[in-house]
């Protein structure tokens, strides 16, 4: 892609800027590169009023759903300093590297700490950051050297195993048209595999399509099926696709190219069965492995039959997802002070190091405290920082193929999410293990004595007693060291990962 719009030194000096979330950076190189069009820039308030009234944008113009930007609070008054001027605002990646400027032509509060930016968008910078740029095209570039005629379009958020290549060539075959493969590169797939791997995957298998045009995508999921249907829908139509195969059950086009279902290969990769088809025998019609079935054999470093995987893609699917005992994995301790957490932490490291078949990391709370986190406070948001921190420090060790042990607090629930989801993106694995011992037992050990001064009212914000502590619903393993031995719980632990295939069960 062309370089973008220059602008003015001092303005890019003064303007105040900010990293949109994941799913807003993708919006935003879409917005960038066209493939939003007719939208020029991030809905204001009277587009998005339009748009719940009437399905359609402030001025006519067709278009399906909210592409919005929220920002912190607290840079509204650098936005909207209410003499009605409006402000620049200057869009980053993860980096920092300036993207886009906005114009920040409305702002207003949508929840709290949060605002939301209405305006048109601008390149900045040469736009050259990220994996495969070489197949990042414009929709303009792509539509250019596109045949006449029909289009199919195929959007690969999984890899392509032979049952979808099938799919594929019976469609481009009924249609007669070009192909085109966009390959979202936004986020990771619905399966964990990072982009870049599930671009090498999708190529790898390009020998077996018909003549293609690739395009990597930044289209990320919003965490919604209808939205990201929809959105697919407008970004195809932007790349010139007439005709969109699709494989699941959301098939909204969305004022978008016309969808098409092959019945005499109707697909779904979510669970291996093939749909539409009453003459074939039930014993036939289950011809593929699921994504769950894929992932078991990848886990345990099994290989993929070549009747349903070909041997390039398999290849490729096996760098990215390696056996469990060689693959990252971040084991994370919560609880209570005085549960027993890091207690068992450092045992399972220590019977880790004793059989030397993993590498291991140990990120202990207090450790982290004093040299990672320094200087925060135990607010809500300084407990936040900090838990993020080490999801990502942990994160990155898991991403090289280490074993990450992590024991602080972690009261809230949304701070652990982050720190799975950290740990997943990496393509690593995520071991939560909730320490469930009572508050009346931690109380009484208080080896810290942060209870004895809790209850004297000399500390503030110790969980559990003026700071709430949300109880994990989604913990892989729940130990009470109050009913068990620290000897048991760690057998637990050790038999856990055991069972799963992270470690030698021979140990």
């Amino acid at each position: 892609m062309s370089s973008g719009w220059v602008l003015p030194d001092d303005v890019l000096r003064d303007a105040p800027n900010y990293a949109p979330r994941g799913y807003e950076l993708g919006d935003l190189e879409l917005l960038l590169s066209g493939a939003y069009a007719p939208l020029t820039g991030f809905l204001g308030r009277a587009d998005l009023a339009s748009l719940a009234r009437r399905g359609r944008l402030a001025d006519g113009s067709p278009w399906p759903v909210a592409v919005t930007l929220d920002v912190p609070a607290e840079l509204s008054p650098a936005l909207d300093s209410g003499d009605g001027q409006h402000r620049v605002l200057v869009l980053t990646d993860t980096e920092g590297a300036p993207v886009a400027a906005m114009d920040a032509l409305d702002v207003w509060p949508v929840r709290d700490g949060w605002v939301r930016v209405g305006g048109p968008v601008r390149r900045i910078g040469d736009g050259g950051h990220g994996v495969f740029r070489r197949l990042r095209h414009s929709p303009a570039e792509v539509r250019e050297h596109l045949p006449p005629g029909r289009v199919l379009g195929v959007i690969a958020d999984r890899p392509l195993h032979r049952p979808q290549l099938a799919q594929i060539a019976l469609a481009s075959r009924t249609l007669g048209g070009h192909l085109v493969v966009l390959v979202p590169v936004g986020a990771a797939t619905p399966d964990g595999l990072p982009a870049e791997a599930l671009v090498r995957a999708v190529l790898a298998a390009r020998d077996r399509m018909p003549a293609a045009t690739f395009v990597a995508v930044p289209l990320a999921p919003h965490g919604d099926e209808v939205t990201d249907a929809l959105l697919r829908a407008r970004v195809a139509a932007a790349y010139g696709v007439t005709h969109l195969l699709s494989t699941g059950e959301t098939m909204m086009s969305g004022g978008g190219p016309r969808v098409l279902i092959p019945r005499e290969l109707a697909y779904d990769s979510r669970d291996g069965q093939w749909r539409g088809r009453d003459d074939i025998p039930p014993r036939f019609r289950r011809l593929a492995l699921s994504p769950a079935e894929i992932d078991d054999l990848l886990d345990r470093g099994a290989p993929l039959p070549e009747w349903h995987t070909p041997p390039d893609v398999a290849r490729e699917l096996a760098r990215a997802r390696p056996p469990r005992r060689q693959r990252g994995l971040v084991l994370f301790f919560t609880g209570l002070s005085g549960s027993g957490k890091s207690t068992l932490a450092r045992g399972v490291a220590h019977a880790l190091l004793e059989t030397g078949e993993r590498t291991v990391t140990m990120l202990d709370g207090d450790v982290v405290r004093r040299e990672l986190s320094a200087g925060l406070s135990f607010s809500k948001a300084d407990r936040d920082i900090n838990i993020r921190r080490i999801g990502w420090v942990a994160a990155e060790v898991a991403r090289h193929g280490g074993l990450a042990i992590c024991c602080p607090i972690a009261p809230y629930a949304a701070a652990r999410a982050t720190a799975r989801r950290l740990a997943v993106e990496a393509g690593a694995g995520f071991v939560l293990v909730y320490v469930a011992t009572p508050i009346e037992v931690c109380e009484a050990r208080d080896r810290k004595g942060l209870y004895a001064r809790a209850r004297a009212g000399q500390l503030t914000g110790v969980t559990g007693i003026d700071d709430p502590y949300q109880e994990p619903t989604d913990a892989d393993l729940v130990l009470d060291t109050s009913e068990i031995s620290v000897a048991a719980a760690l057998d637990r632990v050790l038999e856990h990962l055991s069972a799963d295939g992270w470690i030698d069960a021979r140990r």
